[in-house]
C-alpha cells in the first residue's frame, strides 16, 4: 500500500465546518464552494452569539470566521471558542488584506488568515497542512 502525503490524508478526511460571517450572500457562496470541494458544512452563523450557539450544538472541527462581526470580532471569538478547552481549527477571513490586522494576527491562536478574494478549499487545506 502506498503511503499518503499529509495533504492527501487531509483531503480524504476533511473536517466539519462552521461558517461565521454577517453576509448571508457570502455564507451561501462559501458553503457552496466548500461543499463542492468535499468539506461538510454543518452550520452557519451571522454573529458572535449565534456562532457560539452553533459551536456548542455542532462542535465542528473547523471554523471559517470573518474578522468583523456585528456584535464583536473574530479575534475575540477565537478566544471564546478555546475557553472551554477545545481547540478548533480556525481560519480567519476578511475582505481587507492581512496587513490591516498584522499585530492581531501575530497574537491569535487561529490557524491562519485568508483574504476573501483568495478563499478556496485548497487555501484552507494548505493552512491545515501547515498547522498539523
Amino acid at each position: 500500500m502506498e503511503a499518503r502525503t499529509p495533504l492527501e490524508s487531509i483531503q480524504s478526511a476533511l473536517p466539519t465546518m462552521l461558517i461565521v460571517d454577517d453576509s448571508e450572500a457570502f455564507r451561501v457562496q462559501a458553503r457552496s464552494m466548500f461543499e463542492a470541494e468535499g468539506f461538510t458544512v454543518v452550520a452557519e452563523a451571522d454573529d458572535v452569539s449565534s456562532a457560539l450557539v452553533a459551536w456548542e450544538a455542532m462542535r465542528p472541527q473547523l471554523v471559517l470566521l470573518d474578522v468583523n462581526l456585528p456584535d464583536g470580532d473574530g479575534f475575540a471569538l477565537v478566544d471564546l471558542l478555546e475557553a472551554d478547552g477545545a481547540r478548533p481549527l480556525v481560519v480567519l477571513t476578511s475582505s481587507r488584506d492581512a496587513g490591516t490586522y498584522r499585530r492581531r494576527l501575530e497574537r491569535t491562536r487561529a490557524l491562519g488568515f485568508i483574504v476573501k478574494d483568495e478563499l478556496s478549499g485548497a487555501a484552507v487545506r494548505a493552512l491545515m497542512e501547515l498547522g498539523t
